[in-house]
């Protein structure tokens, strides 16, 4: 996601590097290849250009002080209004009915359906909702399909009508059984069509004039870039939506769309979804999405991620281990499955610093934790609780069980143990350094 307009934005400013001051000529030189990234990334033409304008108004207002090099401050200025141009602050979601009501609209492909699901399995377990999946798509019956099967596998139940051909009526009926059993989140998803017609956007104002939404949602592919963009802006127009969502952010996309939907119909972007996965989803942050662009990682994102999977009471337990030099492989294991609910790894590595650019070319395995744990599922339960019992017998037959080799083996043992004396050192200079005060 963004790589080569990254790529191309940090080349950009070298122009500026070295530069004493910032001039009207090595400005106009580092915004016409910034306008060129820019519109290289499918943003639109008025969008870059409007962009480009107001940043070189800003850079030739600033006084460029002393301890700030001219790239520095013309990195700042881009980046503020990058964070302009994709709509400054994060918008969020405006649930106050009862139920509350959120109708999905977009074209057939976009991701709609498995979005609807994405989003009931968050607002479930980040908001405490009880929410009803609504199938309102009543001319492919593989929609319905799949909206059920999507609502097993996220525990959340799914309304809908297999005899009926109204979707106004069905989602008027699923908001009514929203009442009678007690959920108070209801998510409408709606039939999409290959291409925008006059029938699919009747049928759909007619929903959203039916049932009075909370929350109009419209969900795009960002890899058809400003298509993205044109088919937003026809929607808009009939349908008014509050806020829109980009799926596939994670795949082969120029970020094009990202850029230029704001400015084009005026309408928040307030979720991205980043992968397959029913937990690939996250609420979209202009300013994060700016320091990403620009290289800058995104550690807020990733300690969000973290504190996710944060268990107050496992950490107490495993501080205490750690401590007394007690920490085994049953507890690494613990560790290395949380890491992998956190999301893609390549993904997570990128939100660091600098991290980014350097495993841009890098291919890292999702699966890379595969052979550890195969070594670690292939050890006895003693074995994984007293690591200390495994002689070169036990070693061996470790390597047969899972597949590896006795070099794995012997590298994975030796790197826990490093860890293991490693926590203890942190552990222990922590509870030294407490000790004072506990005396006081």
């Amino acid at each position: 996601m963004f790589d080569n307009l990254s790529e191309r934005l940090e080349r950009s400013f070298k122009i500026l590097k070295g530069e004493g001051k910032i001039t009207e000529i090595n400005v106009a030189e580092t915004l016409k290849d910034v306008r060129k990234a820019l519109l290289d990334a499918d943003v639109n033409y008025k969008v870059a250009k409007g962009f480009t304008d107001t940043v070189k108004e800003k850079a030739l207002g600033q006084n460029v002080l002393t301890a700030v090099k001219p790239s520095q401050l013309m990195v700042k200025i881009v980046h503020d209004e990058l964070t302009a141009l994709m709509g400054g602050e994060t918008a969020e979601l405006v649930l106050e009915g009862r139920p509350a009501v959120i109708l999905m609209s977009g074209l057939q492909g976009s991701g709609k359906t498995t979005f609807s699901g994405k989003l009931a399995r968050m607002l479930k377990t980040k908001k405490n909702r009880k929410p009803l999946l609504v199938a309102c798509d009543v001319y492919r019956p593989a929609a319905i399909e799949q909206l059920r099967v999507l609502g097993e596998q996220i525990e959340v139940p799914v309304y809908s009508e297999l005899d009926s051909k109204n979707p106004v009526q069905i989602a008027l009926n699923a908001i009514h059984e929203a009442k009678s059993k007690g959920y108070d989140l209801v998510i409408v998803d709606t039939a999409g069509r290959l291409a925008i017609d006059e029938q699919m956007m009747n049928e759909i104002e007619a929903i959203k004039k039916a049932i009075n939404p909370d929350e109009t949602l419209f969900v795009v592919d960002s890899m058809t870039g400003q298509d993205a963009v044109n088919t937003a802006r026809e929607f808009n127009e009939r349908l008014d939506f509050n806020g829109v969502v980009l799926t596939k952010l994670d795949g082969d996309t120029r970020g094009g769309a990202a850029l230029s939907i704001r400015t084009v119909v005026n309408k928040p972007i307030k979720f991205v979804g980043t992968g397959e996965k029913l937990d690939a989803i996250d609420q979209f942050h202009p300013a994060r999405m700016a320091d990403r662009i620009l290289g800058m990682g995104d550690i807020v994102s990733l300690v969000e991620r973290a504190q996710e999977q944060y268990d107050e009471e496992e950490a107490k337990r495993l501080q205490k281990k750690i401590a007394k030099n007690q920490f085994d492989f049953n507890d690494f294991l613990s560790q290395i499955h949380q890491i992998k609910k956190m999301g893609n790894l390549k993904e997570l590595a990128s939100m660091i610093p600098g991290v980014g650019k350097a495993i841009k070319d890098i291919d890292i395995d999702d699966n890379a934790f595969k052979s550890i744990e195969a070594i670690i599922y292939s050890m006895t339960p003693q074995e994984r609780t007293n690591p200390e019992i495994l002689n070169g017998t036990r070693r061996t037959r470790i390597a047969k069980g899972s597949g590896t080799s006795i070099q794995e083996v012997n590298r994975l043992l030796k790197q826990f143990d490093q860890t293991r004396k490693m926590m203890k050192m942190v552990t222990g200079s922590k509870m030294g350094k407490m000790m004072p005060k506990l005396k006081k």
